[in-house]
């Protein structure tokens, strides 16, 4: 099996998926739902079966693909994962079939194609995964600036209130910082030794004074796209203008291409800038915990929160990566995984909420939960989820960071935890203000507010539930895979995991 191209297939196969639902005829949105979902599942399957494959226990890299494309440079169709990028390939996979099923409806209410609709999904879905199975630093740039094509389109043309703006900001964000990354690719390529081979790259031997130019132009870009503090502002906009399939993609996948970006290339190639840098990133880490929680607590609108809270908890997850210890490194790896599970969750259930509703702000809401009790029992079991409650997915990745990063900066972890207690704050006073408490009058007229959960949405958030709750208590499967990549990527940075105290050691001896 290890002979088959799982990547380079995986990344073709929802291109052609793309290509034959777009050409269906638009008098048959049904059709293109069905055959869009059909294809998801076929990807769905793949990586089940590559999952199964992949060896903890063997190569860094697994699954080496590489054909020429252009010679003159070294640029080759390169394709190899480690478990990091084999966890959020499974996050792809496990994402795009629910975000279409939760998604049937939602271009119908735009009156726009249907099929273009779910054409873009599956576009979305190849470019994604194109951009964490690329082991080429000049394809991984294509992907990076190509999959904000489909995302852009999904806003825009689908989206809400100022999506057209919202679609605009996201492009001229992401594509800034897409910039500064070409600059740095071009300088590595040059004192690289010219090429564009990762694995290469990673024992170039760069000056002081070039590395720490080349990280930040990838840092940049990285710091845009997951969001860090203070290039966020992009994201609480897109949020809520996106569609509420696209948004939660964007929140539990596509942002995470910032902090895969800097685990796969800011760390191993430039390792002492990484070291460098490291008190800086922590500290807007930190900022962001703090400061997009304490924006979140004043949100009013629904998607506006939810973007905050994902901001908060990247910052979680930026603490996580430059403490540089292993338990930190695989709590902000699992993290990533469990942020799009929880988060991808919340922004579904919302959007459902709002398609009853007509209006996501929350003062429209009040007592829902009165009239759609298993609805608001999702959403408040999302809600705990994403403020890592003891017991979900979010719980073990948010113990592990913090962990990991008390064993070697006790001030960092503490001023972290506080995050939680804002996590609280917001997410109970949502649920509150949404779903519990007096019931509105108004949403007694909204005949949809009489409809609970439909078997279709069942079907999209008892996977997820289920896959929370199972990460909650028995996350192995998953750490070890993730470990062995973790683990190589501190060697890379030339870090390694403090010792025991003595006093510890006989005390746990004891």
């Amino acid at each position: 099996m290890s002979n088959f191209p799982f990547l380079s297939v995986l990344t073709v196969a929802p291109l052609v998926g793309a290509l034959v639902v777009a050409f269906l005829p638009r008098r048959r949105p049904d059709l293109a739902k069905q055959v869009a979902f059909g294809w998801s599942l076929l990807v769905l399957a793949l990586s089940v079966v590559m999952w199964v494959a992949f060896q903890a226990d063997g190569d860094r890299l697994q699954f080496r693909e590489s054909y020429p494309w252009i010679p003159t440079w070294d640029v080759n169709f390169t394709f190899a994962v480690d478990g990091i990028a084999l966890v959020m390939l499974m996050l792809i996979a496990v994402l795009v079939p629910l975000v279409i099923l939760a998604s049937w409806h939602d271009a119908d209410a735009s009156k726009r194609s249907v099929p273009a609709y779910f054409a873009l999904l599956l576009v979305l879905e190849s470019t994604m995964i194109g951009v964490f199975a690329a082991a080429d630093v000049f394809l991984f740039y294509v992907f990076f600036e190509v999959m904000l094509v489909p995302m852009y389109f999904l806003i825009g043309s689908y989206g809400g209130h100022q999506r057209q703006y919202a679609a605009v900001k996201f492009f001229l964000y992401s594509l800034v910082g897409g910039l500064f990354m070409l600059a740095a690719v071009i300088g590595l390529w040059v004192v690289g030794g010219k090429t564009f081979d990762w694995q290469t790259l990673t024992q170039v031997d760069i000056s002081t004074g070039t590395e720490r130019w080349l990280f930040l132009g990838f840092f940049l870009a990285f710091a845009i796209k997951a969001p860090f503090f203070p290039f966020h502002t992009w994201l609480p906009d897109a949020g809520r203008a996106a569609p509420a399939g696209a948004a939660a993609l964007l929140v539990g996948v596509l942002d995470k291409v910032g902090t895969f970006g800097i685990l796969r290339y800011c760390l191993p190639l430039f390792p002492e800038a990484s070291k460098w840098f490291a008190p800086w990133a922590l500290a807007l880490g930190l900022i962001g915990i703090l400061y997009a929680a304490l924006l979140a607590v004043g949100q009013s609108d629904l998607k506006r929160l939810v973007s905050y809270t994902s901001i908060a908890h990247f910052g979680f997850i930026g603490v996580g990566i430059f403490a540089f210890t292993t338990q930190a490194g695989t709590g902000a790896v699992l993290y990533m995984l469990n942020h799009g599970l929880a988060t991808g969750l919340l922004f579904l259930v919302v959007g459902m909420l709002i398609a009853r509703r007509g209006s996501s702000l929350i003062s429209d809401f009040g007592g829902a939960g009165k009239l759609v009790p298993l609805l608001a029992g999702v959403l408040f079991f999302a809600g705990l989820a994403s403020l890592a409650l003891p017991g979900t997915a979010p719980f073990v990745s948010e113990f592990l960071v913090l962990i990991g990063t008390f064993t070697v900066n006790k001030p960092v972890a503490v001023i972290a935890t506080l995050g939680i207690i804002l996590a609280a704050a917001y997410v109970l006073w949502m649920v509150q203000r949404t779903t519990q408490g007096t019931l509105n009058p108004e949403l007694t007229e909204v005949k949809a507010m009489h409809r609970d959960l439909t078997l279709r949405e069942k079907a999209v958030v008892a996977p997820l539930i289920a896959l929370i709750l199972l990460l909650g208590f028995y996350p192995k499967p998953v750490t070890d895979v993730i470990n062995p990549a973790v683990q190589a990527t501190m060697q890379d940075v030339g870090k390694t995991d403090p010792a025991p105290e003595v006093g510890s050691v006989q005390e746990a001896a004891k």
